[in-house]
């Protein structure tokens, strides 16, 4: 039987990324199925908006129902960001794995040394994508973008609920390093984008050259382990082509 162990490697480079530059992709769900909290889902995204990018950081704000509609470019500039997240419109069916798609696709055309970070407001639903969750897990894992999704559950049991998409969404989201949040109600928005806010402040960037060295656009697989009782959060695998992190 071929063995699965995994050849311990060499960390080159353990820094901290607390003043790395960010790119942000909002990907807001404007769905029928959305439109009872959507209100209060721009209010917080604009609040959030006005606390987490600074001077050097961009952040893109997209909406998605039957297609992904993109309402700002990237930018620096918050106002104009705010004034365009208050101008999501409700529309029909779900492009869950468009948005993942074309959200990382934004981000995967950013400079190597900012940080990339796909950010989902959605009940997760899925009706009209032409991507399917492969092509958007790979494209996710290309950008080498992490993943937050905070999943809006009007539905607080099993039936009705999009649990299929839920899966899917946490399973791309454990793979970049990312997360996943189930609020119990759209208040707690402000508390939630607080933590990602804080998150994204207080990584850690983790380096090394795989041996054996890997062929171009290789799949890898990654296992971070650490001494003591403590819980890390990482990017689970990459495909090569450089320095992975």
């Amino acid at each position: 039987m071929k063995s699965t162990r995994r050849a311990s490697q060499k960390i080159e480079v353990f820094e901290p990324e607390t003043q790395q530059p960010l790119d942000l992709a909002l990907m807001i769900d404007s769905s029928l199925s959305e439109i009872k909290g959507l209100q209060f889902e721009t209010d917080a995204a604009a609040r959030f908006i006005g606390q987490v990018v600074r001077a050097e950081d961009r952040l893109g704000i997209f909406e998605f129902a039957d297609t992904v509609t993109q309402l700002a470019s990237f930018t620096g500039n918050v106002p104009q960001l705010q004034a365009a997240v208050r101008h999501v419109v409700p529309g029909d069916g779900t492009a869950l794995y468009d948005a993942v798609y074309l959200g990382s696709d934004a981000l995967a055309k950013a400079p190597s040394d900012r940080r990339r970070v796909l950010i989902l407001i959605t009940d997760a639903g899925e009706t009209t994508s032409r991507a399917d969750f492969e092509t958007a897990r790979r494209a996710a894992l290309r950008a080498e973008a992490l993943l937050y999704t905070i999943i809006i559950r009007f539905v607080k049991g099993e039936n009705g609920r999009n649990t299929a998409g839920e899966h899917a969404l946490e399973t791309i989201a454990n793979g970049t390093g990312g997360a996943m949040f189930y609020p119990d109600d759209v208040s707690q928005l402000d508390s939630i984008f607080d933590r990602i806010n804080r998150e994204l402040r207080t990584q850690y960037r983790l380096g090394y050259y795989p041996q054996p060295r890997p062929p171009q656009g290789a799949y890898r697989s990654i296992e971070v382990r650490v001494k003591g009782n403590y819980k890390v959060r990482y990017r689970k695998s990459y495909y090569s082509g450089g320095l992975a992190n």
